[in-house]
C-alpha cells in the first residue's frame, strides 16, 4: 500500500511537471490570443446563475501582457487592463469605472491573465498548485490543475482555482475560480486563434464626449 501510495505520488508529480512545461513552451511562444467566452458568476445565498458572453483578448507587449474583454451578452460592457489599471466601460449609462492596481499589479495580473501569456512554473510562485488529473471537455482532452493562493490575504478572496488546461495549446479552455461563501466563476473559452495579429483599437475604449470617468480608489 505504501508503495503504491508513492508511486502515485510520483506519477502525479510527473503530470504537473508535465503540464506545467507545456504552459511554459506555449508562453516562450505567446505574441496574442483571443477567444470567444461565456462567464457564469454562481451565487449562494441566491441559487442564481447570471451569464455574460463575448470575446477576450491577450497581446504581450515588451514585458507586459495586456487584457480586453469585449461583452456583449446580456448587457455591453467593455473591460480593459493595460499597466497595472483596470478600466470597466458600461456604454448604457456612458461611463468608465477605473480602479488603479498598479501597487498590487502582480496579484492583479495573476488572476485576470491567469494561464495566459504567463509560463505553468511562475503559477508557483503564487500558489500551490496540484495535478488533479486529465478530463475530457466538449473541446477536447485536458488536464485539470487546482490552484490554491499561497498569500493567506488573496486567499481571503479566492479560496481556490481549477485550471482545465489543453496540452496541444498549453493554455487553459476553463478556468473555476471559487470564492468563500459557496460563490463561485467559471469561465469558458472557444475559437481560441493563438498569435495571430489583433487591432490596436481592441485595446481601446469607445467612449464618448460625455462619458464620465469616477475612480473608486479616489
Amino acid at each position: 500500500m505504501v508503495l503504491g501510495a508513492a508511486a502515485l505520488s510520483q506519477e502525479t508529480s510527473g503530470s504537473l511537471e508535465k503540464v506545467l512545461a507545456q504552459m511554459d513552451g506555449a508562453s516562450a511562444k505567446f505574441r496574442s490570443a483571443e477567444a470567444s467566452f461565456q462567464w457564469d458568476q454562481f451565487q449562494k445565498v441566491v441559487e442564481e446563475t447570471d451569464t455574460q458572453k463575448g470575446k477576450i483578448y491577450f497581446r504581450k507587449t515588451g514585458n507586459e501582457t495586456q487584457m480586453a474583454a469585449d461583452i456583449t451578452e446580456p448587457d455591453p460592457k467593455y473591460v480593459l487592463y493595460i499597466e497595472g489599471k483596470v478600466q470597466w466601460y458600461q456604454p448604457r449609462i456612458d461611463q468608465v469605472t477605473l480602479y488603479d492596481a498598479t501597487k498590487n499589479r502582480e496579484d492583479v495580473a495573476t488572476f485576470l491573465l491567469l494561464g495566459f501569456g504567463g509560463g505553468g512554473h511562475d503559477l508557483l510562485k503564487s500558489f500551490d498548485v496540484k495535478f488533479l488529473g486529465n478530463e475530457k471537455l466538449a473541446s477536447g482532452n485536458t488536464a485539470k490543475l487546482d490552484l490554491t493562493p499561497k498569500a493567506a490575504n488573496i486567499r481571503s478572496h479566492v479560496e481556490h482555482i481549477w485550471l482545465w488546461v489543453d496540452p496541444a495549446l498549453g493554455i487553459p479552455v476553463q478556468q473555476q475560480l471559487f470564492f468563500p461563501g459557496g460563490d463561485y466563476r467559471l469561465a469558458k473559452y472557444s475559437d481560441i486563434r493563438l498569435n495571430q495579429k489583433i487591432s490596436d483599437g481592441v485595446f481601446k475604449l469607445k467612449t464618448t464626449s460625455r462619458t464620465k470617468v469616477v475612480s473608486p480608489q479616489g
